[in-house]
């Protein structure tokens, strides 16, 4: 049979508007709060700290601002404020994610701290607590670790806390990529001493950008609501006795995430759906989708991903920018799998390349199951049983179209891609 490329792109995950949005943009308009306060980051804060479980809610310009004023939070209690000119992790080190992206681990280097990578495990793709506490063996005095839940799956939350806890460390979650997901029940958002969302043009409820920091403390809330507005004091005139920032969320932007709200659920189940479909469509492939824990998580399924088996991966090569692979009968591997869709009009992508393969964090420490290293060759890798799982999991995996508009026709093409990259 054959296949005509796509005449509308399928996309990896777009924003869906449902109308409501332009309810309180056109109200943000019409009133004239179009600056960075206003009902709708009033409804935003409230919504989200409600819809997650938490008692404070900042709205923020993006996930990153959130993610940078809760490690500046962080350092601050751990370590004391610092001069001007000085972040509040000074020469400190922190244990961060792999396998994510770096807005992660970029607001560490903000502080002016240094980034210890945490290898990956299998069951969901996210930080392996056997590696932290490993870390925490040989790096004894850390005392912050920031942890992520990749693609929308819960990491292994409950044992990281533990860990931390015995540790006397506190942890950032970055929920990012999991707003709508559970753990044990909870909501991912609920298990870090700070946690921040994303509202980003591709994730599961969007502002186009925004973000959101998650705490308990109302002191907490307010430090952080002083720090995204320039730390103005309250003064007649502009006065300023500590480092501020341009963070906050805009009331138009905020508009349009009050008007996605009351379709979080919709839009998990729409995701779960697709997440499905490929996993029954490739069932008789020699591939298996990214994991979760069925007992203990409920992802929200944000994207849906392939790993390939190793025996069915044809040869595959990459550089820094570019790849190489060459084709076998009966296997195929992420380049050629992604190349076919994007042929066909239908976009993926690579797995997060992990942080300590990347340029810029290249000398950085990485702590493996097995202790501190880096991979090398497969032979060393054989004969010394050492284990980068992120390493392998970038080689081997690939985000698949995941786009809740895709219909079942569409996504039954593109399993059909798949199958004929392995004949």
């Amino acid at each position: 049979m054959a296949i005509k490329p796509f005449e509308k792109k399928v996309w990896l995950s777009t924003p869906t508007m449902h109308g409501e949005e332009q309810k309180w943009v056109d109200e943000a308009i019409r009133t004239n709060w179009v600056s960075t306060v206003g009902e709708n980051i009033n409804e935003v804060e409230r919504l989200t700290a409600e819809k997650v479980g938490r008692h404070c809610a900042v709205g923020l310009a993006s996930c990153t601002a959130a993610l940078h004023l809760a490690v500046k939070l962080a350092g601050e209690k751990l370590y004391g404020q610092p001069k001007v000119g000085h972040g509040t992790l000074e020469g400190r080190k922190v244990f961060c994610c792999d396998m994510t992206f770096d807005a992660s681990v970029n607001p560490v280097a903000y502080e002016g701290g240094e980034a210890i990578f945490i290898d990956t495990e299998r069951d969901t793709w996210n930080m392996d607590p056997v590696a932290l506490e490993k870390a925490f063996d040989l790096y004894p005095d850390v005392r912050l670790v920031v942890v992520a839940h990749l693609y929308g799956t819960p990491g292994k939350i409950a044992e990281i806390r533990a860990i931390a806890d015995a540790h006397h460390a506190l942890i950032i979650e970055d929920a990012a990529e999991s707003f709508g997901a559970t753990y044990r029940g909870v909501q991912t958002g609920c298990f870090g001493d700070f946690s921040v969302l994303s509202f980003n043009g591709n994730k599961i409820i969007t502002g186009s950008s925004g973000g959101v920091l998650l705490c308990d403390e109302v002191e907490d809330a307010n430090r952080v609501r002083k720090w995204s507005t320039q730390s103005r004091e309250d003064a007649p005139w502009y006065q300023h006795e500590e480092l501020g920032y341009n963070y906050r969320m805009s009331n138009i932007i905020a508009g349009v995430i009050r008007g996605q709200m009351p379709y979080l659920e919709e839009h998990v189940a729409q995701k779960k759906a697709i997440y499905e479909r490929y996993r029954d469509g490739l069932a008789d492939l020699p591939v298996e989708m990214n994991p979760f824990d069925t007992e203990l998580a409920e992802p929200n399924f944000w994207l849906s991903c392939m790993l390939i088996q190793p025996e069915a991966m044809c040869p595959q090569v990459r550089g820094e920018q570019e790849a190489l692979y060459r084709s076998e009968p009966g296997k195929s591997c992420p380049t050629e799998i992604l190349e076919t869709m994007a042929h066909y009009n239908a976009e993926g992508r690579p797995i997060w390349k992990p942080m300590h393969m990347q340029p810029v964090y290249r000398m950085h420490a990485f702590v493996t199951r097995g202790g501190s290293g880096r991979a090398r060759s497969n032979a060393y890798i054989r004969e010394t049983n050492f284990c980068d799982v992120g390493a392998d999991i970038f080689q081997r995996g690939l985000c698949l179209p995941s786009d809740n508009k895709m219909t079942p026709e569409q996504q039954a093409i593109v399993i059909e891609l798949i199958h004929r990259c392995f004949e």
